[in-house]
């Protein structure tokens, strides 16, 4: 009804105003048979700037004294800007202009209002959707909506940031993270824990959150505002968080992309690998391959590895891993982590 499946469903309405100098905008000025007359920014860093080949204004009134034959409005802000993007489409139905809004920026679905305003105008407004139609027909189910809901934020923490990985689901990541937790205590230090499944519900960890029911556009973003809201409540010496799954794990791919974003979000300083020999029931390609993919996917570095017997030979211990892969390690069950705290603090000073 009033979502833009094809940039044939708008290109008469150029030529247009863009507000939100970002990715989104350039991308939509990028579209065949788009024109763009203006460029509408709210940081105030950008305006009076040059972008896609304008000058970026602060507001429609100014960019309608330099592009009064512009036709239509188009609204590419992110997730966390709906009371703006609101504001811009309310001023460029009133102005007498079109509006094309994105689903990031506002829901056309959620504010039907504009609907009513834009059709007593005789003007046109439209959403560019997230395409769930097409997931749903490819897919046989999808959402009834984005549930990209999170807004992006930057943050640079102060404390070291110690990010527990794994080769497999159930290899030992919550448990080694609580006991590095425990270890760091012992030393007097003030750690925080931030557990990333439903079931870290032990004791030292500070909260959990299953990262596995958000997006995955919104788990960076969570991790990252749970590093945030921890330092300035807690004020700790060093963060651990707990990873999920494996970014190499055989036979089971679903989680990988939950892996990938807990460690783009937590941007570790260091990180600590989990192994299971043996695992009962999953299929681990191993931990040099777990490794690689890590350091990979983010500029870290893995420090020492935590290994969990449960299943092993009797003749495993921690010394033949570190043997093989010239890394500490340690079964932090049978000693705790002390030993692989060290690798940490000893790679942190380096």
């Amino acid at each position: 009804m009033y979502s833009v499946k094809s940039v044939k469903d708008i290109q008469d309405l150029n030529p247009f105003i863009v507000v939100g100098c970002g990715g989104g905008g350039e991308k939509f000025s990028n579209l065949e048979g788009i024109e763009t007359v203006g460029y509408i920014d709210d940081n105030v860093k950008k305006q009076g700037k040059q972008f896609c080949g304008k000058t970026v204004s602060g507001s429609l009134e100014e960019c309608l004294k330099g592009a009064p034959d512009a036709k239509s409005l188009v609204i590419m802000l992110p997730i966390g800007a709906e009371g703006s993007a609101l504001k811009y489409a309310v001023q460029a139905i009133d102005a007498g202009l079109n509006v094309i809004t994105s689903f990031r920026s506002l829901s056309i679905s959620e504010n039907l209002s504009l609907k009513k305003f834009a059709d007593s105008k005789n003007l046109v407004i439209k959403e560019i959707g997230p395409r769930l139609d097409v997931v749903e027909k490819i897919a046989g189910i999808a959402p009834t909506k984005s549930c990209e809901v999170l807004p992006k934020i930057s943050y640079t923490p102060k404390a070291p940031v110690i990010f527990v990985g794994g080769t497999s689901q159930e290899c030992g990541k919550r448990t080694t993270t609580k006991m590095l937790g425990i270890a760091s205590k012992e030393r007097g230090l003030n750690p925080a824990i931030i557990s990333t499944d439903e079931m870290g519900l032990e004791e030292p960890t500070d909260f959990n959150f299953r990262a596995g029911s958000l997006s995955a556009m919104d788990v960076p973003s969570a991790v990252l505002c749970s590093i945030k809201y921890i330092e300035e409540t807690k004020k700790p010496d060093i963060i651990f968080i707990e990873g999920q799954s494996s970014l190499t794990e055989n036979g089971n791919p679903h989680p990988r992309g939950l892996s990938a974003a807990i460690l783009i979000g937590a941007a570790p300083d260091a990180v600590i690998v989990g192994h299971r020999p043996n695992h009962p029931y999953r299929e681990p390609k191993g931990i040099e391959e777990e490794i690689k993919a890590i350091e990979a996917v983010e500029p870290t570095k893995v420090v020492g590895l935590s290994i969990n017997l449960k299943n092993a030979s009797l003749d495993m211990c921690p010394e033949y891993f570190e043997d093989t892969y010239n890394l500490p390690a340690e079964d932090v069950y049978k000693n705790g982590a002390s030993k692989l705290l060290d690798a940490i603090f000893e790679y942190l000073e380096e």
